[in-house]
């Protein structure tokens, strides 16, 4: 009787370590979704910087 219930417990066991380890999964992707918005976020900023740095470089460019 005790083998069965072992069986069990360790069954339940490995269950729960399964459990935690997806939770932890789970709150990574999002944390790691988080960092990929906020630097899309950036270079679309940045990118618009540029644009807007070479537009008056050009304007500048044209004057000479």
């Amino acid at each position: 009787m005790f083998w069965p219930m072992f069986a069990v417990a360790a069954g339940f066991l490995g269950l729960a370590v399964l459990g935690v380890l997806a939770v932890r999964v789970f709150v990574e992707a999002q944390r790691l979704g988080r960092q990929v918005a906020e630097s899309g976020r950036r270079i679309s900023r940045a990118a618009e910087d540029l644009e807007r740095a070479s537009a008056s470089t050009a304007r500048a460019a044209r004057s000479l």
